[in-house]
């Protein structure tokens, strides 16, 4: 059996070579790097877009001409034009968080060897403000500088970019691709919503979405669930292991692996009581004090409205995250800040409403159905939940989506939901000819987590865009290093649970890391599941096979079930 699955998981992973067996010719440029400052930008970003530099440098070992420029009035872009290596390809990156820098990092593309060998034209943008770790979204009340957080800045990035290899190469190129995660997961939807011919492969991880409830009503509620009469927190750190034991404990098993992983969380029965110390004992070193259990009863739950009993998000963090709350709305020390907080403030106060509430707190913050309403006014603009891609599907677009089943920033409820949507209005026989959804236990927000999380995603986009392969099996790793792609950074100042100076809150922790063996496994698009096989180590993705179909993340009515559906974007 070990060798039949063996041979059954390399067939799968066969499309993964499918791009070495078709290169596309290495070209070089035409034209001179410098000449490139002279690059006129004006019909793409208006009045007062320019080139702002462009030098012949090296990035990660490969000879490049960097080019930055703005796009009026203040995107500001940065692209990367190969000199010796490029394989007419383009790949543009998402940002994090609410942006404000360029990060030119591809994720999800570990092992990508068009990408290590410098075989892309790569290029990113600051979505149209600066910030980073110090942004407080006061740029939010800019109605210019929230079109282009929403979506021109990407859009023009990409136009711009292209300009610029039809410049220096004398051709245009011949495949374009978007990657991104968490907000940069909304960036890549929204590209293939509102632009469908700007890309011809999109790969969106841990997708914001649902931007509108993702950064107000979730991460409000995370921060609320765990902030006592006192302003500090009551479930730490370092509390964490033993929920988390006492769930595997009673859910590990269920997908039949015992590997320290939940990778099927809506088949998970968990009772919060189980793990709950009786009121008054003293030693509580095994078990959660009340309080404790009911932050964590919270987190599960999310904000319902009082008086109407609705749950006002999508899903909420799923069984077997609970590790992965350390540093997002689980702190080391009481006093210490939560990053739902400064995630919910900023864009609480100057993104989402209308009008602006520059002056709200999380403790006057209504989880309300009313609220959930006053919501909607800006959905059309920030949120890429539209299920009808068909202009994208038409033109050939492909997409794959990917969430970690263990993200405590964004459900993956969310992405499901999406999924199923797109079923719903356009068919599965459709659906299937252009998007797969991949679902990854153990794995946390973009990256990290109990799980392997190290894999690539780029190679088999381009195998089906470029070779008409659809993917099926994709390996997964354990990661290297502790690193997140996309993972967002926030900041706001001590009010908002921050520093100041782009510092993240006092005694928050790194990012965790697996506390497991090295593990590698494969992941089939959803709703199919890898099985272990019975035989061997449970470690190995020798040992695991493409199982039935399962739920994996239960979906539930709520309020806001219809911001999935179709919409008409709007543009201010």
């Amino acid at each position: 059996m070990r060798l039949r699955a063996l041979i059954a998981l390399l067939l799968a992973l066969s499309p993964l070579a499918a791009v070495a067996q078709a290169p596309l010719g290495v070209v070089t440029p035409v034209a001179s790097c410098a000449s490139l400052a002279e690059t006129d930008l004006t019909a793409i970003g208006g009045a007062g877009s320019a080139v702002t530099a462009a030098e012949e440098t090296e990035s990660g070992g490969i000879p490049v001409c960097s080019v930055q420029g703005t796009l009026a009035p203040t995107i500001t872009f940065q692209v990367l034009l190969p000199l010796e290596t490029w394989t007419q390809r383009y790949l543009q990156v998402g940002c994090g968080g609410l942006c404000g820098q360029i990060t030119l990092q591809s994720g999800a593309s570990d092992g990508c060897a068009v990408l290590n060998d410098g075989g892309f034209v790569m290029a990113a943008t600051d979505m149209g403000h600066a910030g980073g770790m110090t942004d407080d979204g006061s740029w939010g009340l800019d109605a210019q500088k929230r079109v282009d957080f929403a979506y021109r800045a990407q859009h023009l990035t990409a136009e711009a970019a292209k300009a610029l290899i039809r410049a220096f190469y004398g051709q245009p190129q011949e495949y374009a691709y978007f990657n991104g995660c968490s907000d940069g997961g909304r960036e890549a939807l929204m590209e293939a919503m509102r632009f469908p011919d700007d890309f011809d492969g999109v790969i969106a991880g841990a997708p914001a979405m649902l931007f509108q409830v993702q950064n107000t009503l979730y991460h409000a509620w995370q921060a609320h669930s765990n902030t006592d009469a006192e302003g500090r927190a009551i479930l730490l750190a370092d509390r964490l292991p033993i929920l988390h034991d006492a769930v595997l404990a009673a859910c590990d098993a269920t997908d039949g692996a015992t590997d320290g992983l939940v990778a099927e969380p809506a088949a998970c029965s968990f009772d919060l009581a189980t793990v709950t110390c009786a009121e008054g004992v003293a030693d509580t070193s095994a078990c959660l004090t009340p309080a404790e259990a009911e932050v964590a009863r919270r987190f599960y739950e999310g904000p319902t409205d009082p008086q109407t009993g609705a749950h006002l998000t999508a899903g909420q963090p799923q069984y077997g995250s609970e590790l992965d709350w350390a540093g997002v709305y689980v702190p080391q020390a009481a006093e210490d800040g939560l990053m739902s907080a400064q995630a919910a403030l900023p864009v609480i106060r100057n993104l989402a409403f209308d009008p602006a509430r520059p002056e709200a707190t999380l403790e006057d913050f209504a989880f309300t159905e009313d609220t959930l309403q006053a919501l909607r006014t800006r959905h059309p603009l920030f949120d890429a939940t539209n299920p009808d891609l068909s202009a994208f599907e038409s033109s050939g677009g492909k997409l794959i989506l990917w969430h970690g089943l263990a993200d405590p920033h964004i459900s993956p409820a969310n992405t499901l939901s999406l999924h199923k949507a797109m079923i719903d209005r356009m068919g599965a026989e459709t659906v299937e000819q252009f998007e797969r959804l991949y679902l990854l236990p153990g794995v946390a927000h973009c990256g990290n987590g109990q799980g392997p999380s190290s894999l690539d995603l780029l190679t088999p986009m381009m195998a089906w865009v470029e070779g008409g392969i659809a993917p099926d099996a994709v390996m997964t790793r354990s990661a290297s290093e502790g690193t997140s792609f996309g993972a967002p950074a926030f900041g706001g100042g001590a009010e908002a649970g921050g520093e100041g100076g782009g510092q993240p809150p006092r005694g928050m922790p790194p990012m965790p890391r697996s506390s497991l063996p090295e593990m590698s496994r494969p992941v089939y698009p959803w709703p199919a599941v890898a099985r272990y096989t019975g035989q061997g180590d449970v470690y190995d993705a020798a040992n695991w096979e493409k199982g039935a179909a399962a739920e994996v993340v239960t979906l539930r009515d709520w309020p806001g079930s219809d911001l999935f559906g179709v919409y008409s974007f709007t543009m201010e």
